[in-house]
């Protein structure tokens, strides 16, 4: 009979009862001391259950010492005890290990196909969703939910003020003067910081600033949004939304938000006029339309919806191949733009919302903005510190602005002379020169901002800074 451990003929037999194997007594002794169990079944095991099996003992001599070749080998079989003990402990945590690898990597096939498989069966959805035309309804109340989708086109209603509107505002934009009273290059490059406020609304990330130019609209995390009067130095009003707030944007005088729980919301005189919740995933970006009454909003769940808020209404819903990040329309609303996660800027017909062109950014589109003249887009992708300015007549990059540092937002003015940009390292102003097709660089100021744009005239700078308050740039 041979040692289960060391596989040689013990000189101390003894039997475990647990297993009725046969150990070597030093070894099985030593092993229990160590791990408590049989070392074949694994089952709960102690010295005063071995077995002792009568053999024939052999006298062994008194111990020697290191200078002799018994003592060495008698160094040596203790050893050979502790490698095989250590070996045999080694062998059997191979096999359970093994074993629990093919376990795992069973599971994990078998989670991939079922993710393969749901990913497919939801992009047929969405595709056979987009092809879809649902009647929206006219009448929904004031404050409700709406989910209207009709991917194959506009309203009459709607498309008729869109028609009109591109009428309207294409036959007169390029013969349209600078406003008097209008800022110049020379005014802006003396703009310096005129003062900061308190933090306003905690975790702020989005701004907007009323045609007026003297309310601003800033939502931040947990929901909360604030209006603040930039004349009065002080919050006027304090709405919330479910959710962090992702984007906001002035519709006429009504607010509007999105937030990241898909939903968008519209408030007027502090009032929550309508809500929708067309997206599946966290709503992500707002443009408002050149009409005024015409809000669109695009989201993670790959679609832009468009809303009327004349009926309140969400009246259309087109989705892409890509989670969208950003939106805008152009400025005579016959075009919207959106940029993905996937670095694609993708042009819409408003009309009838399908594909118009397509541009390819180094990585997700951060921000869009088209200029007022309506011949170029400005964009910029993701932590990056380089504009790029589109020519929609050629459908090409006509311009690559290095503004070394990252810009968060951008924001054309109304003359379409002036691209502010806005950053963690601070606000630049970029001119275009229509007659030398040139471009400088007027103001470069240290005031971070997380999102900036330009007050009445452009006469000043509204930036937000990363503490959700508000910082003016303007001439002293």
């Amino acid at each position: 009979m041979l040692c289960a451990i060391s596989g040689e003929a013990p000189q101390e037999p003894v039997v475990s009862p647990k297993s009725g194997s046969v150990f070597e007594k030093r070894l099985i002794e030593a092993y229990i001391a160590e791990n408590g169990k049989d070392p074949v079944n694994g089952e709960e095991l102690s010295t005063e259950d071995l077995i002792q099996v009568q053999s024939q003992r052999v006298v062994r001599p008194r111990p020697p010492t290191l200078t002799s070749i018994p003592s060495l080998l008698s160094v040596f079989q203790e050893e050979w005890d502790a490698l095989a003990l250590e070996t045999y402990t080694l062998r059997q945590t191979l096999a359970q290990t093994r074993q629990e690898l093919s376990t795992a990597l069973y599971q994990h096939d078998a989670a991939v196909r079922v993710i393969a498989r749901l990913t497919q069966e939801r992009d047929e959805a969405r595709d056979a969703l987009s092809k879809v035309s649902v009647g929206a309804s006219r009448g929904a109340a004031a404050g409700g939910e709406a989910m209207q989708v009709d991917a194959a086109g506009l309203p009459e209603a709607v498309l008729a003020r869109v028609e009109s509107t591109q009428a309207s505002l294409s036959k007169t934009r390029r013969k349209r003067a600078v406003p008097e009273g209008w800022a110049s290059a020379d005014s802006i490059s003396a703009y310096k910081p005129l003062e900061t406020t308190a933090p306003l609304v905690p975790g702020a990330k989005a701004l907007a600033v009323h045609a007026s130019g003297d309310l601003a609209l800033i939502g931040g995390a947990e929901g909360a949004i604030g209006i603040y009067s930039l004349s009065q130095k002080q919050v006027v009003q304090n709405l919330q939304i479910d959710g962090t707030v992702t984007a906001a944007v002035w519709a006429g005088d009504k607010a509007v938000v999105a937030s990241s729980t898909g939903a968008v919301a519209v408030y007027e005189n502090g009032t929550r006029t309508a809500a929708f919740t067309s997206h599946a995933g966290a709503a992500t970006a707002l443009a408002t339309h050149a009409t005024g009454d015409i809000v669109a909003s695009v989201g993670a769940d790959k679609s832009y919806v468009l809303y009327d808020l004349t009926t309140n209404a969400a009246v259309t819903q087109v989705f892409t191949d890509a989670s969208l990040l950003s939106v805008q329309f152009h400025p005579d609303g016959h075009l919207i733009a959106a940029g993905g996660v996937d670095g694609q800027i993708k042009i819409f017909d408003v009309k009838t919302g399908t594909a118009a062109a397509n541009y390819a950014m180094s990585g997700p589109v951060k921000a869009l903005f088209f200029s007022e003249n309506g011949t170029f887009l400005a964009s910029v992708a993701d932590r990056s510190t380089v504009v790029s300015i589109w020519d929609l007549r050629h459908s090409q990059e006509v311009k690559a602005l290095d503004t070394g540092s990252q810009v968060d937002s951008i924001s054309w003015d109304y003359t379409g002379q002036f691209l502010l940009t806005g950053g963690p390292s601070g606000v630049t102003v970029q001119q275009y020169s229509k007659s030398s097709k040139s471009w400088s660089e007027p103001l470069r100021s240290a005031v971070p901002a997380v999102a900036a744009t330009w007050g009445a005239a452009a006469q000043r700078i509204v930036a937000l800074n990363g503490d959700g308050g508000l910082t003016v740039v303007g001439a002293a």
